[in-house]
């Protein structure tokens, strides 16, 4: 990696330029794309000045110029930007104050999970020009130096993809078993594989794609492997008799429609790495009665369980969820430590 300002060659442990002291990009934990964030949003100041950024409307609308794709995480940064978390970080002469207060008022008074307000603070920073170092920055795989039989055995996301090319073979069969090694599911593989009840997944699995499952109606059975970390939008959306799904413990956000419309659907089991759930998640899953939120999830997009008739919400009594039920008027029952509501025996 080089500096941008000087092109100074830099280690991915420096913070800073060691010639002209230059912020150096980082990604964020959850945040693969901060560094393309973070270039961006450099490129908004050099290209239309500093004002450009103080002015609410047309910064806005620069944002949506200079980075057209990856809606969930412009949206965080608009909204933290209207908030004031931006000006908030120019008001106080002490930069580490200023960070401090800016990430006090995104985990207390807006309750996001702490990699999206390490992804904020990241951004902002670099935008301004400050050398911030996040205790979620993510190192590259190589700084480690790991022995060359190691690093060549480690899987990552796109070690070994499984494309719809691969999928066309499975277009009529009903049950199917993935073979080991595939370590991500492409968008759209299976999408409208109307015969499709069954699926074994492989052990090595890291990531589901965008609609991956989308409108396979007669999909029931699915279990997911503990190896996954994402799963993307739309992923099993109108999957009509998709019946039950447990969530494994690493997954750290539910995504925009991931099982929207799955109108069977009974039982979620949700893990306490989860600390997302983003718009139309659920939405028409009208056999969901009950749903337990572990107290790690700090933000619900307004209409993630639209059209859930029949839907409580088990949750801690102040937690997030709690104060989200009561927002949006959604029925839910308080629970004890032990995950049992306080009305139950």
């Amino acid at each position: 990696m080089q500096c941008e300002k000087c092109g100074t060659e830099l280690k991915p442990k420096y913070v800073a330029c060691p010639t002209c002291g230059a912020p150096v990009p980082q990604t964020i934990e959850g945040f693969e794309n901060t560094i393309e964030f973070q270039r961006e949003l450099r490129a908004i100041v050099v290209e239309e000045g500093p004002r450009a950024v103080m002015d609410k409307n047309r910064f806005i609308g620069l944002l949506y110029d200079h980075v057209p794709d990856h809606d969930k995480e412009r949206r965080l940064l608009q909204n933290m930007y209207l908030l004031g978390v931006f000006k908030m970080l120019l008001e106080d002469d002490n930069r580490e104050i200023a960070i401090m207060k800016a990430k006090s008022f995104m985990l207390g008074d807006v309750f996001l999970a702490e990699n999206a307000a390490e992804f904020v603070l990241a951004c902002f920073t670099y935008l301004i020009g400050w050398s911030y170092v996040s205790p979620m920055r993510l190192l590259p795989e190589d700084d480690a130096e790991p022995e060359p039989e190691k690093k060549t055995s480690r899987l990552t996301i796109d070690s070994k993809i499984f494309r719809p090319i691969d999928a066309i073979r499975y277009r009529l069969r009903s049950n199917i078993e993935i073979a080991e090694g595939y370590t991500k599911l492409e968008s759209f593989c299976f999408d409208g594989y109307g015969s499709l009840r069954t699926v074994i997944l492989p052990s090595t699995l890291l990531a589901i794609g965008e609609y991956a499952f989308s409108s396979c109606k007669r999909l029931r059975g699915l279990d997911l492997p503990s190896s996954l970390r994402v799963i993307k939008q739309g992923a099993f959306c109108q999957c009509a008799k998709l019946a039950m799904i447990k969530i494994p413990s690493g997954i750290l956000e539910i995504e925009d429609s991931t099982f929207s419309f799955c109108t069977s659907l009974e039982t979620v089991d949700i893990p306490d790495t989860v600390s997302s759930i983003g718009a139309e998640a659920f939405s028409g899953c009208e056999k969901l009665r009950k749903l337990y939120l572990p107290d790690s999830v700090k933000f619900i997009d307004t209409n993630a369980f639209s059209y859930c008739p029949n839907l409580t919400i088990h949750c801690f009594e102040n937690s997030y969820v709690h104060k989200f039920c009561l927002s949006n008027r959604i029925n839910f029952r308080i629970v004890s430590s032990a995950g049992i509501a306080d009305d139950e025996d």
